[in-house]
């Protein structure tokens, strides 16, 4: 069939709620992206994970940029400072002066820890799909709907963004549940809407806090944005590849 679209930004998450890292290219495997979300951010006073979406004290955490190195090393970077290996003292440390409380990074099982890591492990807060998918046309309906907001990907965490032509009136890929897409040589089945949070409305570098993100989405679209997919056929995949369906 032809091409509906091309991928114009690709995200991996190497940290739970922290910044994402965009990419060229992620390699896709049946159960996640390589390097998606390794980690995640506790409370080091009760082992509680990071949730910017119901509680204020963790709203800044996205302004925190991660990043995977060649050898397979997590950095994060508070706003202002230096790329510091996670986990560690130094980053843990960095990571409490910017918040103001005591936190720590910790892999999620101990699949995820470095080499010669003896810390605590922590476990995911939810594992809904390998792959969260994005198209520019709802993003374009989103601001249609809510011109004085600023829709942003990265206030939905995507994986895959696909650049296509608006649909008047439609948020398309939330129409698209069941179906089989291609990009490039990946396959996937289309398996559910996703369903948003608080976290939408949550300001980061470049856009403010916005509730009338979340209300749109709420009134227009049932509260769903973007599509979560499953991997019928893993393969690494690159921007300007072309999705079609099959």
């Amino acid at each position: 069939m032809a091409a509906i679209g091309r991928v114009a930004e690709l995200w991996r998450y190497p940290a739970s709620s922290l910044a994402g890292e965009r990419l060229q290219a992620i390699a896709v495997g049946a159960d996640s992206i390589d390097g998606d979300r390794m980690f995640g951010l506790v409370d080091a006073a009760d082992n509680q994970i990071a949730r910017p979406d119901r509680e204020a004290k963790w709203h800044k955490v996205p302004r925190i940029r991660t990043r995977l190195t060649g050898d397979r090393k997590v950095e994060i970077a508070v706003p202002g400072g230096d790329w510091l290996a996670a986990p560690g003292a130094e980053s843990d440390d960095a990571v409490s002066a910017y918040l103001g409380f005591a936190a720590s990074i910790r892999p999620f099982g101990p699949q995820n820890a470095p080499p010669a890591y003896a810390g605590p492990l922590t476990q995911a807060r939810y594992n809904k799909a390998p792959i969260h998918l994005l198209t520019t046309a709802s993003l374009a309906r989103l601001k249609a709907l809510h011109p004085e907001g600023t829709p942003d990907a990265r206030r939905f965490r995507p994986n895959i963004v696909v650049d296509m032509a608006a649909v008047e009136g439609s948020f398309p890929e939330t129409e698209w549940i069941g179906r089989k897409l291609a990009i490039g040589d990946l396959l996937l089945t289309i398996s559910e809407p996703c369903r948003r949070c608080g976290f939408t409305i949550i300001a980061q570098d470049g856009f403010d806090n916005d509730p009338g993100i979340l209300r749109n989405l709420v009134r227009h679209n049932a509260h769903n944005f973007g599509v979560y997919c499953t991997v019928d056929r893993p393969a690494s995949i690159e921007v300007g590849a072309t999705m079609r369906f099959v």
